[in-house]
């Protein structure tokens, strides 16, 4: 209706083509999604200009979609626009400047260029602290994201506390059955482990499985990884 009303440019029209697209995204449709993104963004562009904020929101979902189905090679550039542009209009600090920020460490480290990613989630995870405070659950989120990314480099000195202090913020703000606290229990648990604490390790994971098994789906993968992870680490027990 809008786009027979009011075109197919109108910026009321782009909010409905976004959400549609945005809707898709949400069922796993990237095939519809990612079109409707390209479209929305493209009249964005022509209509309200490449540095308006509704701009930089379509260019972050669409390389957001282009990284979902893998294609980063076209994800990576657009997080890299939409980064300089929010920091050059917003400010290093702006919340969606944050967001920004850990989108594109995270497409980083999908491509395995952690040289690149670690920067950018520890500069994310101070500004978090400094302007949101050491339990909003977006540092929460970077806290962690910056603890995996110490891990994949084999920095478990630096990657142990961070999964610590994570889990502990989010039993405190989000309770312990919460799917985000069982994924850090979960990393926390998988750290031990790797420098060989299964001590410490085995019944977090025991802890993590029981807390999944009550408050997820059966089908749900976290279950699923978090019953290998157990039995990997009671194999490694058995065999000192």
């Amino acid at each position: 209706e809008r786009e027979r009303v009011l075109g197919g440019d109108h910026p009321n029209t782009l909010v409905s083509r976004n959400n549609l697209a945005a809707a898709y995204e949400s069922v796993g449709d990237l095939g519809r999604a990612i079109p409707l993104f390209e479209r929305t963004l493209r009249e964005r562009e022509r209509v309200l200009g490449g540095d308006h904020p509704s701009t930089l929101v379509s260019r972050n979902n669409l390389a957001y979609a282009y990284r979902a189905v893998g294609d980063l090679g076209r994800a990576i550039p657009l997080f890299e626009r939409t980064l300089r542009d929010y920091e050059r209009g917003l400010g290093g600090d702006h919340p969606n400047t944050l967001v920004s920020r850990n989108n594109l460490a995270a497409a980083y480290e999908s491509v395995g260029d952690l040289g690149r990613a670690i920067p950018l989630f520890e500069r994310t995870l101070r500004e978090r602290e400094r302007v949101l405070g050491g339990d909003h659950p977006s540092t929460l989120v970077s806290r962690n994201n910056l603890a995996g990314a110490y891990r994949a480099v084999g920095d478990l000195e630096r990657a142990i506390p961070l999964h610590q202090q994570t889990l502990t913020g989010r039993e405190r703000v989000l309770g312990d059955d919460h799917p985000d606290t069982l994924v850090s229990r979960n990393n926390l648990a998988g750290a031990y482990r790797a420098v060989g604490d299964l001590e410490r390790a085995i019944p977090l994971y025991e802890r993590t499985l029981t807390g999944c098994e009550r408050v997820l789906s059966q089908s749900h993968p976290l279950i699923a990884v978090v019953r290998a992870n157990l039995v990997r680490a009671r194999s490694a027990e058995r065999l000192r």
